[in-house]
């Protein structure tokens, strides 16, 4: 088999070169475990010492990836312990849930849903290196660019609307319209009373922490310049709004802060999640 051309996106391979990262130049204890990301990815062996691993300069980044990838697994355990069986990722990337924690398949149906490409890439890779692709594991190509119905592709590979599920959005929010956004919300809104959404955004850059803005303009200015340019920012509330209009029963608003308080309160080492991300919590 010829290998896939649709290689993952470069955000999704610093994603997940940043979580290797932490375990490999943070000291213990780690808040998230995974350098399976990095064998998928498998960069070039002096990866470290391209300028945005930096282990320094990026120390606030990669503690904010690896506050939010524990934040999603705490809350896909804790739904699953109230009988939730369906989680979803949308635009999933280099995500390992499903080789890291390979016991959950007992409990949870993953379905990764991601561009065409990347995920054949993907698909192909976890073969490669003999992690293969359980029943429990549903890869669901979807080409958002000839706007395909994300939910009919879904129900094709056997998701069930009907039941309870954990939705996980992140990272992706920043280069959607408000529009595109809301219907999403709307889409994960309709579906079956007790199911979750997490979802990330960015803030105005205002409203960072004033260490953290020249960081978060320089990505700003990276991400414009790729062709990938940052157009959706929320305060809190306007995001929260969004999601009540969409039709949520309940809505949280889950600051980077407060993630920083939870899994990193105790290091000796002064590692912090840099500010600028903020996740949505909404229930049906």
């Amino acid at each position: 088999m010829d290998e896939p051309t649709g290689a993952p996106d470069s955000t999704a391979v610093r994603t997940a070169l940043w979580r290797a990262m932490h375990v490999q130049v943070d000291p213990p204890p780690h808040v998230f475990e995974d350098e399976i990301g990095l064998r998928l990815a498998a960069p070039d062996a002096d990866w470290r010492r391209r300028p945005d691993m930096d282990p320094d300069t990026t120390r606030g980044f990669r503690a904010a990836m690896v506050a939010r990838a524990r934040f999603i697994e705490d809350l896909i355990d804790e739904r699953a312990d109230h009988g939730v069986t369906q989680y979803v990722v949308l635009g999933a990337g280099l995500d390992t849930f499903a080789q890291r924690r390979p016991e959950a398949g007992s409990r949870v149906r993953v379905f990764e849903v991601d561009q065409p490409g990347p995920q054949a890439w993907k698909r192909h890779r976890l073969n490669e290196l003999g992690y293969g692709v359980p029943d429990w594991l549903h890869l669901v190509p979807v080409d958002f660019e000839a706007s395909e119905d994300w939910l009919k592709q879904l129900a094709a590979a056997g998701f069930e609307a009907g039941r309870p599920s954990v939705i996980v959005s992140t990272g992706v929010s920043m280069y959607l319209t408000e529009d595109a956004i809301a219907a999403t919300l709307r889409q994960i809104a309709g579906l079956a009373p007790g199911s979750t959404l997490a979802m990330t955004f960015l803030l105005p850059v205002e409203l960072l922490d004033a260490a953290d803005r020249p960081g978060f303009r320089a990505s700003m200015e990276g991400a414009r310049a790729s062709g990938t340019p940052f157009i959706s920012l929320y305060k809190p509330p306007e995001m929260l709004e969004l999601a009540r209009e969409a039709g949520f029963a309940d809505v949280r608003h889950v600051s980077g802060a407060s993630l920083a308080e939870r899994y990193f309160a105790d290091r000796t080492d002064g590692l912090r999640p840099s500010s600028g991300e903020d996740l949505l919590l909404a229930t049906t």
